[in-house]
């Protein structure tokens, strides 16, 4: 897949303690230097806050997250609906920008690139597979795929070129030519995942892939992603409920109210729902939240 070296024309963020200044963002917790390696970890995510207003009253959707994603890994973001699992979603693929903290993309922080650096980030860098598929319905299957290449500068022999390869990737080779209203569900999500690999990312996001798919094309989509991910190297991160996907990850990081509860791989959820994990959490903190403020009762 991609070389995944650094924007061009940006300067990698160093990594350092303490808060950033007026010019490159620094990490604000960096990993030890004999245990960190940048190579290794494609994104990384440092005390990330994010604040929306109603009116005068702040909504803290992200309350100080980090999380660190390995190059080539398959990771499942979950959580309850409004925990905040697609702000971190769009922080990561650089949809929306924090109001504290910082997100590095191959050690380039992200929220300083501007507005023509961050698109060609989000057009070379990152693949997006949405729920709703997000296929134009006037175009053909091709011209879907082919789309983000014109995008990218490729030569129209160029973008039918790998346009036709990744649809016989996908198995609708035979489907090039027809739109999305003549193509079942699943066809339409394999379009959208042949488009999210058009320009050869290292970073492919999946937001709820499998959702509006039934239980047997649900799986041959997560079958396909999976096997993406171990033959081409792209790093995958999906933010989803199935209990399926998560099942198939290297590793499930769980958020609730905005924070990150728990970063396990899927043996520690067992045969339990995702959502019982959840619960079983939620009492956790509830409980630990409940001891704190007897203790405080009591010292007064």
């Amino acid at each position: 897949m991609s070389t995944n070296t650094p924007l061009d024309g940006a300067t990698p963020a160093t990594a350092s303690s303490g808060s950033s200044g007026g010019g490159t963002a620094v990490a604000s917790a960096p990993a030890p230097r004999e245990e960190y390696n940048a190579n290794e970890y494609i994104v990384r995510v440092r005390n990330v806050k994010r604040v929306y207003y109603i009116g005068e009253n702040p909504v803290h959707a992200l309350r100080g997250i980090s999380l660190d994603v390995k190059r080539g890994e398959f990771m499942a973001i979950m959580g309850p609906s409004g925990s905040g699992k697609s702000t971190l979603f769009n922080m990561v693929g650089g949809l929306d920008k924090p109001t504290e903290g910082t997100v590095f993309i191959d050690e380039v922080d992200i929220a300083q690139l501007d507005a023509g650096e961050l698109a060609w980030l989000r057009c070379r860098k990152i693949g997006y597979i949405f729920q709703t598929f997000n296929l134009i319905p006037v175009m053909t299957a091709l011209e879907n795929v082919t789309l983000p290449m014109i995008f990218a500068g490729a030569s129209l022999d160029e973008q039918m070129e790998r346009g036709r390869k990744l649809l016989d990737m996908v198995g609708l080779a035979h489907r090039m030519y027809n739109k999305p209203g003549q193509l079942s569900g699943g066809q339409q999500q394999r379009v959208a995942i042949a488009r999210a690999l058009a320009n050869d990312p290292s970073i492919i996001l999946a937001d709820e892939p499998t959702g509006n798919l039934d239980q047997k094309v649900g799986e041959e989509i997560i079958q396909m992603l999976k096997r993406l991910n171990k033959e081409s190297g792209v790093t995958i991160i999906t933010a989803t409920h199935d209990d399926k996907m998560y099942k198939r990850s290297d590793r499930v990081s769980i958020v609730i109210d905005g924070e990150i509860q728990a970063v396990v791989p899927p043996d520690e959820l067992g045969d339990n729902t995702v959502d019982g994990f959840l619960a079983n959490l939620k009492e956790q903190k509830d409980q630990q939240e409940a001891a704190k403020l007897a203790g405080n009762t009591a010292s007064i």
